[in-house]
Protein backbone atom coordinates (compact mmCIF):
# COMPACT_ATOMS: atom_id res chain seq x y z
CA UNK A 1 0.00 0.00 0.00
CA UNK A 2 2.74 2.13 0.91
CA UNK A 3 4.23 2.18 -2.63
CA UNK A 4 0.98 3.09 -3.93
CA UNK A 5 0.55 6.14 -2.16
CA UNK A 6 3.97 6.90 -2.86
CA UNK A 7 3.60 6.44 -6.63
CA UNK A 8 0.21 8.20 -6.51
CA UNK A 9 2.14 11.26 -4.54
CA UNK A 10 4.97 11.38 -6.86
CA UNK A 11 2.60 11.60 -9.96
CA UNK A 12 0.76 13.90 -8.73
CA UNK A 13 3.47 16.41 -7.68
CA UNK A 14 5.12 15.65 -11.30
CA UNK A 15 1.77 16.83 -13.22
CA UNK A 16 1.54 20.00 -11.20
CA UNK A 17 5.20 20.44 -11.57
CA UNK A 18 4.63 19.69 -15.22
CA UNK A 19 2.16 21.71 -15.76
CA UNK A 20 3.24 25.21 -13.43
CA UNK A 21 6.87 24.95 -15.39
CA UNK A 22 5.21 24.36 -19.08
CA UNK A 23 2.81 27.05 -18.76
CA UNK A 24 5.43 29.63 -17.07
CA UNK A 25 7.56 29.46 -19.64
CA UNK A 26 4.73 29.34 -22.36
CA UNK A 27 3.85 32.54 -21.01
CA UNK A 28 7.24 34.36 -21.02
CA UNK A 29 8.64 32.60 -24.32
CA UNK A 30 4.95 33.04 -26.28
CA UNK A 31 3.45 29.74 -28.46
CA UNK A 32 5.70 30.00 -30.96
CA UNK A 33 7.57 27.15 -30.31
CA UNK A 34 6.71 24.60 -27.62
CA UNK A 35 9.68 25.89 -25.66
CA UNK A 36 7.56 25.01 -22.28
CA UNK A 37 7.24 21.08 -23.37
CA UNK A 38 11.10 21.42 -24.37
CA UNK A 39 12.16 22.87 -20.88
CA UNK A 40 9.86 20.14 -19.11
CA UNK A 41 11.74 17.44 -21.19
CA UNK A 42 15.08 17.92 -20.89
CA UNK A 43 14.71 18.65 -17.28
CA UNK A 44 12.94 14.97 -16.85
CA UNK A 45 15.90 13.88 -18.95
CA UNK A 46 18.66 15.04 -16.38
CA UNK A 47 16.57 14.10 -13.04
CA UNK A 48 16.04 10.41 -14.29
CA UNK A 49 19.47 10.41 -15.33
CA UNK A 50 20.76 11.79 -12.45
CA UNK A 51 18.27 9.61 -9.94
CA UNK A 52 19.56 6.17 -12.28
CA UNK A 53 23.02 6.55 -10.89
CA UNK A 54 21.95 7.30 -7.49
CA UNK A 55 19.80 3.97 -7.54
CA UNK A 56 21.78 1.93 -9.27
CA UNK A 57 25.32 2.80 -9.29
CA UNK A 58 25.91 4.95 -5.86
CA UNK A 59 22.91 2.69 -3.62
CA UNK A 60 21.59 5.98 -2.36
CA UNK A 61 17.53 5.40 -3.47
CA UNK A 62 16.46 2.48 -2.03
CA UNK A 63 12.66 0.98 -3.89
CA UNK A 64 10.76 3.53 -2.78
CA UNK A 65 12.34 6.50 -3.34
CA UNK A 66 12.68 5.21 -6.57
CA UNK A 67 8.85 4.30 -7.27
CA UNK A 68 8.32 7.93 -5.84
CA UNK A 69 10.72 9.63 -7.56
CA UNK A 70 11.42 7.93 -10.93
CA UNK A 71 8.18 6.78 -11.80
CA UNK A 72 5.46 8.82 -10.02
CA UNK A 73 7.41 12.16 -10.14
CA UNK A 74 9.04 11.67 -13.87
CA UNK A 75 6.76 9.74 -14.99
CA UNK A 76 4.11 12.40 -14.53
CA UNK A 77 6.40 15.07 -15.16
CA UNK A 78 7.25 14.11 -18.76
CA UNK A 79 7.05 10.13 -20.04
CA UNK A 80 9.98 11.37 -22.57
CA UNK A 81 12.44 10.81 -19.30
CA UNK A 82 11.17 7.25 -19.38
CA UNK A 83 11.92 6.74 -23.07
CA UNK A 84 15.57 8.34 -23.31
CA UNK A 85 16.18 6.14 -19.83
CA UNK A 86 15.14 2.69 -21.65
CA UNK A 87 17.28 3.81 -24.74
CA UNK A 88 20.33 4.40 -23.02
CA UNK A 89 19.64 1.11 -20.81
CA UNK A 90 19.43 -0.55 -24.52
CA UNK A 91 23.16 1.15 -25.45
CA UNK A 92 24.28 0.20 -22.29
CA UNK A 93 23.57 -3.47 -22.57
CA UNK A 94 25.05 -2.98 -25.75
CA UNK A 95 21.52 -3.08 -28.07
CA UNK A 96 22.43 -0.22 -30.59
CA UNK A 97 20.18 -1.75 -32.85
CA UNK A 98 17.34 -1.95 -30.15
CA UNK A 99 17.78 1.77 -29.36
CA UNK A 100 18.01 3.19 -32.48
CA UNK A 101 15.04 0.82 -33.46
CA UNK A 102 13.12 2.09 -30.25
CA UNK A 103 14.22 5.92 -31.00
CA UNK A 104 13.01 5.75 -35.02
CA UNK A 105 9.47 3.43 -33.89
CA UNK A 106 8.59 5.68 -30.94
CA UNK A 107 8.85 9.19 -32.95
CA UNK A 108 7.72 7.79 -36.56
CA UNK A 109 4.70 5.22 -35.16
CA UNK A 110 3.93 8.21 -32.96
CA UNK A 111 3.54 10.60 -34.82
CA UNK A 112 1.02 8.34 -37.48
CA UNK A 113 -0.66 7.06 -34.90
CA UNK A 114 -1.40 10.87 -33.44
CA UNK A 115 -2.42 11.67 -37.35
CA UNK A 116 -4.69 8.42 -37.52
CA UNK A 117 -6.29 9.50 -34.02
CA UNK A 118 -6.89 13.00 -35.37
CA UNK A 119 -8.44 11.72 -38.55
CA UNK A 120 -10.43 9.29 -36.95
CA UNK A 121 -11.86 11.71 -34.60
CA UNK A 122 -12.56 14.11 -37.51
CA UNK A 123 -14.69 11.46 -39.50
CA UNK A 124 -17.02 10.76 -36.88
Amino acid sequence: MAKWIGLAAGGILGTFARYFLSGTIHRIFGATFPFGTLAVNLIGCFAIGFLAVLAEEKFLLGPAARVFLMIGFCGAFTTFSTFILETSNLTKDGENLYAFMNIALSVILGFLVFRLGVMLARWI
